[in-house]
């Protein structure tokens, strides 16, 4: 079974393992870049197969700040990671499926939850669109790793 769960900045020795496959280095990045992130803007989360982490990625609190296409009200999903060894087993599209009720309770006062995609990856944009994730037409041409769709996922009924 695939959970979500935060992830308690004193517990990352749990997902410091965990590592995508080399050619996903430019779009994710590394799990060590990810734990650096300043607290005050992002939340860390793992993703779990039963109890073992598979995987990590980060939320934005501040995204609207960076993105001019995101608002006030609207997280930011960034450096989804899943491990090498887990990818083909339906673990990401799992974990994307049960995004948007996980975000929902623990930042009520957010709409919704946007992030770019880059164009290059089309297995991730086929996941995120899968799991609800709608392309807003935008592209986000200033990505490290080329242009990007932007998304988003309402996480309330009508947002």
């Amino acid at each position: 079974m695939i959970t979500l769960a935060p992830l308690d900045r004193k517990d990352t020795d749990r997902v410091a393992r965990i590592a995508a496959r080399p050619d996903q280095l430019r779009f994710a990045g590394t799990v060590a870049e990810a734990l650096a992130e300043p607290p005050e803007r992002f939340d860390l989360h793992e993703i779990r197969k039963d109890e073992t982490p598979v995987g990590i990625f980060k939320i934005d609190r501040a995204y609207g700040s960076s993105y001019p296409f995101a608002g006030p009200r609207d997280l930011g999903l960034r450096a989804v990671i899943i491990d090498a060894a887990m990818q083909g087993k339906g673990v990401g599209k799992a974990a994307m499926s049960a995004l948007r009720h996980y975000l929902a309770d623990r930042y009520p006062d957010f709409a919704s939850v946007m992030l770019t995609v880059n164009m290059a990856n089309p297995a991730a944009l086929s996941v995120y669109r899968a799991t609800g994730f709608e392309d807003t037409g935008e592209i986000w041409p200033h990505g490290d790793a080329g242009p990007q769709h932007v998304m988003r996922l309402g996480l309330r009924a009508g947002e």
